[in-house]
């Protein structure tokens, strides 16, 4: 219980004259008073910021060619509400407040909390009316717009950084989003490219807005990684996006292509009647599980015979594909924990899938980029620790691709 905060004679007797000078009755007269106390204070603080520049104080006499020049009038944002300041000026227009710089409407922090709300999923209406709850002065849309479109430099930046020059593993899975363009709702995969880097620490390598994905599209943002120092990729692994395979031959001829096996399980098991979805998932485990390649083909075939009277295309994929399954055969339990499961993605997908749950369409696609690049931001924030096992898995890697890893 914390203790109760003794109050000196001097204070009461301040209060009891702001109170009285006020005429404060209700809890909005304190806020007002509030307001007014700080609007003066940040008036007297300008005035002294001003005589500093000029070098004498008010009604002295000077020598100084510049000299004060009235004042101008301006409102101000404060956690209290506006509040109407007067700024002196002076002759030559060369003061530039610190407390309050020429430009500066707000002193809340407002702009930071909208940025939090924002990265929140929240629209610009929803902002806008909570902002005028709590602080009690109107946010247009177009304010808040502007406020997050400052940072689209910062998203520049972050997507042209350098990188390191090889990543052990790159994971890139996609998360659906609702947008609009010229008045139609359009579904559009956000990817992620999510890189392990040689320390074992995960990196969001970039973000990828897509529509028609192709092996031109993908071969241009594989590309775009080289471009940025990705000198080498160890195995990458994804979906079955279109043309990734033909993509990553091209781009990174030594990278090992890894089908993402929880993509791959859960598109076998789509259209399976819920009955029969243990038996088959726990049959498809035994595939994944195998010791060996032969075996779990062998396996494979077997689960094929066994499931294809019921459902015949179930594991047409699987057949298929079976050269960008296998990779992980050769690696043990430890390793191939670290390729086929999703955890290292997971998280950030659930941080991304909440902006679905906050608002059902994005007016376009910057708005979209934004949401992303702050959801990203706050999730990695707590990504400060190596993969379980890592000196393990890197220690393997360092065999099966010797030479490829930096000493």
């Amino acid at each position: 219980m914390s203790r109760k905060r003794e109050m000196s004679e001097s204070k009461k007797n301040l209060i009891g004259s702001l109170i009285e000078m006020y005429n404060i009755e209700t809890a909005e007269d304190i806020q007002e008073a509030l307001k007014d106390l700080l609007g003066g204070a940040i008036e007297n603080m300008l005035e002294s910021e001003l005589e500093e520049h000029l070098g004498y104080e008010n009604y002295e006499r000077s020598k100084n060619s510049n000299s004060r020049n009235g004042k101008k009038e301006k409102l101000i944002r404060s956690k209290y509400g506006e509040i109407p300041i007067t700024v002196p000026q002076d002759r030559e227009s060369s003061f530039e407040p610190k407390l309050v710089a020429e430009r500066q409407k707000d002193i809340s922090s407002i702009e930071n909390e909208i940025i939090g709300m924002y990265a929140k999923g929240m629209t610009t209406r929803q902002i806008s009316e909570q902002v005028e709850d709590i602080y009690g002065f109107e946010a247009s849309e177009t304010m808040i717009s502007n406020i997050t479109n400052r940072l689209l430099p910062e998203i520049e930046e972050w997507q042209s950084r350098p990188l390191s020059t090889v990543y052990p593993i790159v994971f890139i899975d996609a998360v659906h989003f609702s947008v609009r363009d010229n008045h139609i709702i359009k579904k559009l995969a956000a990817y992620i490219i999510l890189g392990i880097n040689d320390e074992g620490r995960k990196e969001v390598l970039s973000i990828s807005i897509g529509e028609n994905e192709s092996s031109k599209y993908w071969l241009g943002v594989l590309n775009e990684l080289k471009n940025r120092g990705v000198e080498d990729i160890l195995i990458l692994c994804a979906d079955a996006l279109p043309g990734i395979k033909e993509s990553i031959a091209v781009a990174y001829p030594k990278t090992e292509y890894q089908r993402c096996l929880v993509h791959q399980v859960r598109n076998t098991l789509k259209y399976v009647s819920y009955k029969d979805k243990r038996e088959f998932a726990n049959d498809l485990k035994e595939i994944y599980h195998a010791p060996k390649e032969e075996i779990g083909y062998e396996i494979m075939q077997k689960v094929t015979e066994k499931w294809s009277g019921k459902y015949p295309n179930s594991m047409k994929s699987w057949n298929t594909n079976w050269d960008a399954i296998s990779p992980m055969f050769k690696f043990s339990p430890e390793v191939r924990k670290v390729i086929y499961t999703t955890n290292a993605i997971e998280s950030l997908n659930s941080t991304y899938r909440r902006l679905n749950s906050q608002r059902s369409v994005f007016p376009n696609d910057t708005s979209l980029l934004k949401a992303l690049y702050l959801a990203t931001f706050e999730a990695t924030k707590k990504w400060n620790m190596p993969l379980h096992n890592w000196g393990k898995v890197r220690g393997e890697f360092s065999i099966m691709y010797e030479g490829r890893l930096p000493d």
